[in-house]
């Protein structure tokens, strides 16, 4: 018997519901292992290449350039590219940089692999979310989506425990091989449990990824849902990149593998982001992303204290709401869209990365020149604004 899967529902069988959940999230850990693995170890990067907090923040985060690159390029030829193959081709030479970055020389060279990086994975992340837009029937949808977002929160909280213990234990260089290692498991786990999707249209021509993109971009609630993203990865971004400078310092003054275990603030996450499909089919995806996003808000003010608690009680509240939102908005971007959903996916993820970019870029100088409190500030503005996008959803 063939124990590939094809993330079907099928109705009355909780056990391949449950594997299939167990499914996706495996694909999307070790797709996206990479991406906030290195956000554990900043202090160290930032030491080991004599560069300021923002430098390394932004160097770290430059990944998320080569994410919305190849999200756009997955959005024009996503029709041309069966998923399957697709998603282990990219996974496999994700596992290329990784092992690479142990070997980075200077600051240059770390911010052009994590660019690659970003690019390898945002390719399989982007088929990743049109498959599942595509083989999963409607009822179905919302469960696989959170699903897959609830990977994502486990690859924050396992990526940076790990990569805080492999860093103090074998140093940078071979925290790099491991997570290289893990690359390849992600392409045989692939191969090994789905099955190949639909043929690709060999006739699709560039033009028609341009008419797909156009498409989207014209209806009003896709294009809130695309900010909505942005904002929420900006904010994301700007908590968990440079809070890590502020553990690292006096009063607070943490080690590597004590800030590593700090993250364990994203297991009520784990619990929580599952959930997110049934919330957006009981209360639709609008009440949903506010009600997550109301959370992340009042998670911030508990950043400003010098209280370790009551930082990682802000810190958990932040990672359950913009969890939360981020699995409601990527599941209504692709079951919304009527068609070109490989387009909406791919418009969805540009945006979103873009906005993790932005998120490093503009609030690094804030930190250095202005300090912590300036920077909370700048993520309450981003967390609002998504706020307030939400009233174009249907």
């Amino acid at each position: 018997m063939d124990r590939a899967i094809a993330l079907e529902p099928t109705i009355g069988s909780i056990a391949q519901s449950a594997r299939r959940t167990i499914t996706i999230a495996t694909i999307a850990f070790l797709t996206l292992i990479d991406l906030f693995a290195a956000q554990a170890i900043l202090p160290a990067l930032a030491q080991a290449y004599d560069v300021s907090s923002a430098v390394m923040g932004l160097a770290v985060n430059a990944c998320t350039f080569g994410m919305a690159l190849a999200s756009i390029a997955t959005a024009l030829a996503s029709a041309r590219i069966e998923r399957r193959r697709g998603i282990v081709l990219s996974l496999c030479m994700l596992a290329i940089p990784t092992y690479l970055l142990g070997l980075a020389p200077d600051i240059a060279t770390f911010s052009i692999l994590r660019v690659l990086q970003g690019l390898c994975m945002a390719a399989a992340f982007s088929l990743t979310l049109a498959y599942l837009g595509e083989n999963c029937a409607s009822h179905a949808a919302s469960g696989a989506f959170a699903a897959y977002i609830a990977g994502n929160v486990a690859s924050n909280l396992f990526g940076r425990l790990a990569s805080a213990f492999l860093v103090e234990h074998l140093g940078l260089r071979g925290n790099f091989i491991a997570l290289a290692l893990f690359n390849l498991l992600g392409a045989a786990f692939v191969l090994a449990t789905i099955r190949a999707a639909r043929a690709p249209a060999i006739n699709y021509t560039l033009g028609e990824g341009f008419a797909g993109i156009r498409a989207n971009l014209r209806r009003p609630e896709q294009r809130a849902s695309y900010f909505i993203g942005f904002c929420i990865l900006f904010a994301f971004i700007g908590v968990f990149t440079f809070v890590n400078f502020i553990l690292a310092r006096p009063p607070i003054a943490l080690d590597a593998g004590a800030i590593g275990l700090v993250y364990l603030i994203f297991v009520p996450s784990l619990v929580t982001t599952p959930l997110a499909g049934r919330a957006a089919d009981m209360f639709g995806a609008r009440r949903s992303i506010l009600a997550a996003l109301g959370l992340a808000i009042a998670g911030l003010p508990l950043l400003l204290t010098t209280y370790l608690p009551l930082i990682l009680s802000g810190l958990a509240l932040i990672g359950v709401g913009t969890f939360v939102a981020q699995a409601v908005t990527s599941g209504f971007v692709t079951t919304s869209a009527r068609d070109n959903r490989g387009a909406a996916s791919g418009l969805y993820l540009a945006s979103y990365f873009a906005g993790g970019l932005a998120g490093a870029a503009l609030l690094g100088p804030v930190f250095d020149r202005f300090g912590w409190g300036a920077c909370v500030g700048g993520v309450s503005l981003a967390l609002v604004a998504a706020g307030l996008a939400t009233r174009r959803l249907r």
